[in-house]
């Protein structure tokens, strides 16, 4: 195009895709684009996704090379994403990033979103990483955070991460995510098991879903009861999880929906007797917080939530769901019969969560107040 964006929304996550994360990008960048008429989405590709798409005033470039470490892939994706921003230095009035890996690309006024610290995340994905990398990354995370005009946090558990790393409160504001009410009568999935359970998002080992697994093995019990696993990730990603259902002979009695459009998801949830979140007691979910999307989705559809006892969790859930301690698979089960067994008391509980859920349109409304402070300085 002739003349350079205002406005730059950087992201190392595929998008548009099933998971969390691309829903929360999708509205944080209407956002910002719809402020600045339009913008420069640089996010990434694959999966059959085009490396160049536009929407109107807004650009989408995906960067899509294909390198197996992550790390370089992340180093390619800085400069990529540098390279993109070239053009447009001269009329660049903000950019809105995501992680170290985009913050490293800019050299102007930047808003970073702290959802997570890849210096915590990352032995998870890789748990031979060496000390020292760990260590150079969490320098890069304090140099972006230090640059940021604002940081902008999901949780009271990283915005206190992010103060004891020197962050000044001031400029640390919280916006947690969000989720739209599901509408009274959606229709049921056809594929929908008369009587179920769900889990939905991702299949990391710290999700918890093996937890869950041995956690439904304990209600053989209830012949009528199914558990439902809305992956946000791809079959090969859950092979090692059908094995561990096969092992507990679950194979019947669990349901494996894969990669959902979104909208999906919301009538899978709207029709679930629970909604399980149990994420495991790790550094990852311990000291982040990450405020998770499930919850509050499952929290817009009404349906009562049974979650691990963590600090997000308490945070999000303000006391309207039930929680149980993590990693422990009997403890789980006995929640989830026990709200099974009162279903009276389990939806007057979903409802009352229902009613803490932020809209995504008060989430932009607080964003929007963070560039009002951004800007007038």
């Amino acid at each position: 195009m002739a003349d350079g964006h205002r406005a730059a929304y950087i992201a190392f996550d595929r998008f548009p895709s099933a998971k969390g994360s691309a829903v929360h990008i999708r509205h944080m960048a209407a956002e910002l684009f719809e402020r600045y008429g339009g913008g420069l989405l640089c996010v990434l590709g694959g999966g059959g996704l085009p490396a160049y798409q536009r929407e109107g005033g807004v650009e989408i470039v995906r960067f899509g090379e294909v390198v197996p470490n992550w790390l370089d892939r992340a180093e390619a994706f800085t400069a990529w994403a540098g390279e993109q921003l070239a053009p447009h230095r001269d009329t660049l009035e903000l950019c809105h990033v995501r992680d170290p890996w985009g913050a490293l690309a800019v050299t102007g006024r930047m808003v970073y979103e702290a959802n997570g610290l890849p210096s915590v995340e990352l032995p998870y994905a890789w748990p031979r990483v060496a000390p020292s990398t760990l260590a150079k990354i969490r320098e890069l995370e304090q140099r972006c955070l230090s640059r940021a005009e604002a940081v902008i946090v999901p949780s009271y558990v990283i915005a206190s991460a992010v103060v004891d790393r020197g962050v000044a409160p001031g400029r640390v504001h919280l916006i947690p995510n969000g989720a739209d009410p599901v509408p009274a009568g959606v229709p049921r999935p056809a594929a929908a098991p008369g009587r179920y359970v769900v889990y939905v998002g991702a299949l990391q080992p710290w999700q918890g879903v093996d937890v869950l697994l041995r956690a439904f093995s304990r209600l053989a019990d209830l012949t009528d009861l199914s558990l439902v696993i809305c992956s946000s990730v791809s079959p090969s990603r859950a092979r090692p999880l059908h094995r561990l259902a096969a092992r507990l002979g679950l194979e019947d009695r669990v349901s494996w929906q894969y990669m959902l459009p979104h909208e999906q998801v919301a009538a899978w949830l709207a029709h679930a007797e629970l909604s399980v979140a149990p994420l495991t007691a790790t550094p990852r979910n311990l000291e982040q917080g990450c405020s998770p999307i499930k919850v509050w989705e499952s929290m817009a559809a009404g349906t009562p939530v049974v979650a691990s006892d963590l600090p997000v969790i308490r945070e999000v859930l303000g006391g309207h769901g039930r929680l149980v301690p993590p990693d422990r698979p009997a403890e789980l089960a006995r929640a989830i019969r026990v709200l099974l067994e009162y279903p009276r008391a389990a939806r007057e509980m979903g409802e009352r969560a229902r009613e803490r859920v932020l809209s995504w349109a008060d989430v932009r409304s607080r964003l929007a107040t963070v560039y009002d402070q951004v800007e007038s300085h």
